[in-house]
């Protein structure tokens, strides 16, 4: 049976420099948030529904129109709530598929809110990485270019660290000074016990 473990963390957490050390150490992983752009762009039954909801014109020549969907949501959560509740379903059973066309003894799911759209119910085991709040500042300003203000805000809409942490079943520590193959290696191991 393959284990299926969710790996998450908040914005500059380093989620994707880990994920990518779990691909080199041989496991496969599932992008979630690369595959939901993927799905609201060629599933017609979410293309339907999110035009059902929006508008036909939110699809500009077959492509979402990604500025104004975000501008309707930013501030509406109820909105935001339909939205989620039309790509996550989507995003659980392309997920299963991936997972069942596996063979690997341990798949791992990256998502940014996998605690908070109950996706992590799906797995097995959770892993999140953490860092340091003025570290994760500074990695999504040089990354995103984006000003102090901006990366806070985003921050504010996510769960604290402090809420994941209570959730998780791994922590893996991202901080830029302890090394994170080891750390992984250590869960694997563990991970591999069960």
């Amino acid at each position: 049976m393959t284990l299926k473990v969710g790996i998450t963390g908040g914005i500059g957490s380093g989620k994707t420099t880990v994920c990518k050390v779990i691909e080199a150490l041989g496991y496969p992983v599932y992008y979630a948030d690369v595959e939901a752009k993927k799905i609201i762009e060629t599933d017609s039954d979410v293309i339907f529904a999110i035009s059902a909801l929006f508008g036909s014109d939110i699809y500009n020549s077959g492509c979402l129109d990604r500025k104004s969907l975000a501008s309707l949501v930013f501030n509406n959560k109820e909105l935001l709530a339909k939205l989620n509740g039309i790509v996550h379903p989507a995003v659980a059973r392309h997920f299963q598929v991936w997972a069942n066309s596996s063979n690997a003894p341990i798949i791992f799911k990256e998502a940014a809110i996998l605690f908070e759209s109950g996706l992590h119910k799906l797995l097995d085991k959770t892993i999140l990485v953490i860092a340091p709040e003025q570290v994760r500042l500074e990695r999504v300003i040089d990354r995103d270019n984006v000003t102090v203000d901006n990366v806070k805000s985003r921050m504010a809409n996510q769960a604290t660290q402090d809420e994941l942490i209570k959730l998780a079943d791994y922590l893996i520590n991202n901080d830029g000074k302890e090394l994170v193959t080891p750390q992984l290696i250590r869960i694997i191991e563990n991970l591999k016990m069960l």
